[in-house]
């Protein structure tokens, strides 16, 4: 289009006719805005018809869009400004300076009108854009022909609204927070950790059955190491609450000093030691905690092959299997060694905080220093617990950290060089997370290191060692606590020196597994290879001096490694050779899970049949079967009077190693001064005790007895049979200077 001289507007090469494209036709608004159009057209009644057409049609747009907001007076200014810009530059007759102003103009009004194109708005003289922009600012011609009803629908932001919104579903509405609450509860509840946690709950308690039937009154397997270690948590609990200073100088043993520390001290129970006093709540206490082991040792190794990459069941096998494999059965009187949950989920912990998978690699992106300051805490507490098992832990992370460094070394200056691979928040993460770790540790070692000065008898030799070493037959023999295979090895079993300790069976089908997994599984070859070294070593180590005399396995660890000979049991490192086993099989049972995904995703609909969902459970119903237990349950003998209202020091006879347990467990109701004590040895001073006090009630032993400080002597009746006291209980007293009263089944003699 062109505008002459004159202003006149015509179609190009058309002769005059009514109004076209986006002119407005007289009253088809019925407003101010369609008057003003027709004004501004007017005064150009000559000139080139094209360039008028523009500047109408552009001019058209924007009156029908004020128009449509219903407002004439912002639709006014609009038009008078345009108008005024047009016909001052046409009524100069040159056509030059018109044709510039007026396509100006014109993409103006048109942009704002309705085109939606922001350069051209953005061109406009300042006048008309902000005009037109502000009262037309739809999305197309159409929008803003619809407004000129008056009826536009507009949104809380003054918008218009779109027409077709009304077909639109209406908007799900928002859930107040009860509900919102309701909803989080739900998705907490069905996360695979809570599943995986409350299935490990429940499995503690059916596979440590009867355990929780009578929690007050029995202890799994015997009543001589469970009431020591029953003892041991309630007097960490009870010192921690009134005499923190004297934590390791307990009431047993007296007068000896760090008596505490003549065994594993259970120091992270301690907590649980707070709640409760007496006999009664210590046996509850020691029971609830037995089966809470079992559950922490599952989810545990659960944890870690899924950090490592094995799948859902394969995890599952890895769990179970660490827990319930047959060789651990023995172990069910030693709370210390059942308590080993900490060691798999540390390592799952610090793996998951670095990045790390087995079957993934390291990944820097998902390195979280939150998980390894967790994992550094768990290796901890279960320090805390015991150097039985926690030792071989602190050598193992000792590695892992010493093969990190390394890594990091390489990476950092030799191969590839990058810079930071682990990351400067991780690396103090590690560090104070190490130091932390390392300073319990060494607070821990220090009582145990008076004991050892103070009890050179305390120390064990190679010889001692060779007593507790099982031979290869061992790795194949369970205990008598297994139901499965107890009584078909009764045979196997009578040929091993110390069978408690020797029967080291982890489970036919947990070897089968890993067999397996040799073959078959999502670990990669050498990772497989891997796992199976680390199989044999610990293996190689469990025999002690049963291999080659062990002086090129367990020999060089005893006599190197500080700590190491500490260690009686060469068997528990078969605690090792389990996790990697159950590695090795979970890679297995993985493969083989993937696969039948793989087969159900052939299927039309995606549905795997019932017989493929239940081989991938098959496994782990397997070894469950193979840790069912017979574990007898006997009911703890009951707390004597005397042991109530009897002051100490006192001596309790009879005395022995195992007779003297018990009688650490009653005196949990006032924790009395005692001179019984059972421990991992016996020291010289009571030894002494037991064999000078044969002959008691005598000069000898009184005065004896008095030297060392003791007050009052209880005798119990219902364990004198067969022994010196059966006699001499009733002897007469009087010239002793002693007194003798009856309290209840016990003999009280005050000194």
């Amino acid at each position: 289009m062109t505008t002459n001289a004159t202003g006149g507007a015509q179609p190009t090469g058309q002769t005059d006719g009514p109004d076209e494209q986006g002119s407005t036709p007289p009253g088809a608004t019925g407003q101010d805005g369609a008057a003003d159009a027709t004004a501004t057209t007017k005064p150009s009644s000559t000139g080139d018809a094209t360039d008028a057409q523009s500047t109408t049609t552009g001019t058209a747009k924007a009156a029908t869009g004020d128009a449509g907001t219903g407002d004439p007076a912002d639709a006014k200014p609009t038009t008078t400004d345009t108008a005024k810009t047009t016909t001052g530059d046409a009524g100069t007759g040159d056509p030059a300076d018109a044709k510039p102003t007026t396509t100006d103009t014109a993409k103006t009004t048109t942009g704002d009108a309705g085109t939606g194109d922001p350069a051209d708005a953005e061109s406009a003289t300042p006048d008309t854009a902000k005009t037109t922009t502000g009262d037309a600012g739809k999305d197309d011609a159409t929008d803003a022909r619809a407004g000129s009803d008056g009826d536009e629908k507009k949104d809380g932001d003054g918008e218009p609204r779109d027409r077709w919104s009304a077909f639109a579903p209406a908007p799900d509405p928002v859930p107040g927070r009860p509900r919102r609450a309701a909803r989080a509860v739900g998705r907490l509840l069905v996360h695979e950790w809570t599943l995986a946690t409350l299935a490990a709950l429940a499995l503690a308690v059916g596979m440590t059955w009867p355990t929780l039937r009578y929690p007050l009154y029995t202890l799994p397997q015997d009543y001589w190491d469970p009431s020591l270690q029953a003892w041991q948590m309630a007097w960490s609990g009870h010192a921690l609450r009134t005499e923190p200073g004297q934590l390791f100088h307990s009431n047993t043993f007296f007068p000896e000093q760090w008596s505490f520390a003549f065994s594993d001290m259970l120091l992270g129970y301690a907590p649980a030691g707070m709640i409760g006093t007496g006999p009664e709540a210590a046996v509850l206490r020691y029971n609830i905690m037995f089966v809470l082991a079992h559950a922490l040792a599952t989810l545990g190794a659960y944890a870690l092959a899924r950090q490592l990459g094995a799948g859902r069941a394969g995890a599952a096998v890895a769990g179970v299997s660490y827990t319930y494999a047959p060789w651990l059965l023995a172990q069910a009187g030693h709370l210390h060694i059942v308590s080993n949950g900490g060691i798999p989920l540390a390592l799952a912990m610090l793996a998951r905080g670095h990045g790390w998978s087995l079957r993934y690699g390291y990944r820097p992106e998902r390195r979280h220093v939150g998980w390894t300051y967790s994992g550094w805490l768990v290796a901890a507490w279960q320090l805390s617990l015991g150097f039985g098992i926690g030792l071989p832990f602190a050598y193992v992370l000792a590695g892992i950290v010493l093969v990190a460094a390394t890594t990091w070394f390489l990476r950092r200056w030799v191969v590839r060089p990058v810079k930071r691979p682990f990351g400067t928040r991780l690396l103090v993460a590690d560090l104070v997370g190490g130091l932390i770790f390392a300073g319990v540790g060494a607070l821990l070692a220090i009582p145990y290191f008076k004991v050892a000065e103070l009890h050179p008898n305390a120390a064990r030799t190679l010889g001692d060692i060779g007593v507790y070493s099982p031979p290869a037959l061992g790795f194949f023999t369970a205990p008598a606590e297994s139901r499965v295979w107890g009584e078909l090895h009764e045979s196997a079993r009578a040929t091993l020196p110390w069978h408690p300790e020797m029967t080291l069976l982890p489970g036919f089908v947990l070897y089968a597994l890993a067999a397996g997994g040799l073959f078959f599984s999502v670990w990669k070859l050498r990772q497989r290879l891997l796992l199976l070294a680390g199989v044999l070593v610990t293996m190689v180590l469990a025999m002690g001096t049963r291999f080659f005399d062990g002086t090129f396995t367990y020999g060089l660890l005893f006599e190197h490694l500080p700590g190491w000979n500490g260690l009686r049991t060469p068997g528990r490192m078969m605690l090792w050779t389990t996790l990697l086993l159950g590695l090795l099989a979970a890679g297995a049972v993985s493969a083989f899970a993937d696969r039948v995904g793989e087969i159900a995703a052939e299927r039309a609909p995606y549905r795997p049949s019932p017989w493929l969902r239940v081989a991938t459970v098959v496994p782990v119903l397997l070894v469950l079967f193979e840790g069912l237990n017979v574990t007898p349950h006997p009911v703890v003998p009951e707390q004597p009077v005397a042991m109530r209202t009897v002051d100490g020091p006192m001596l309790v006879l009879p005395s022995s190693q195992n007779l003297d347990q018990p009688v650490m467990l009653w005196s949990t109701s006032t924790f009395p001064d005692l001179v019984n004590g059972g421990s991992g040895f016996t020291p010289t001073q009571l030894d002494e005790v037991r064999r000078v006090t044969l002959a008691f009630p005598d000069q000898t032993s009184v005065d004896y007895l008095r030297t060392l400080g003791v007050r009052n002597v209880v005798l119990l009746r219902d364990q004198i049979v067969g022994t010196p006291w059966e006699v001499t209980v009733n002897a007469p007293v009087d010239q002793l200077g002693i007194t003798r009263e009856e309290v209840g089944d016990a003999v009280v003699f005050r000194l």
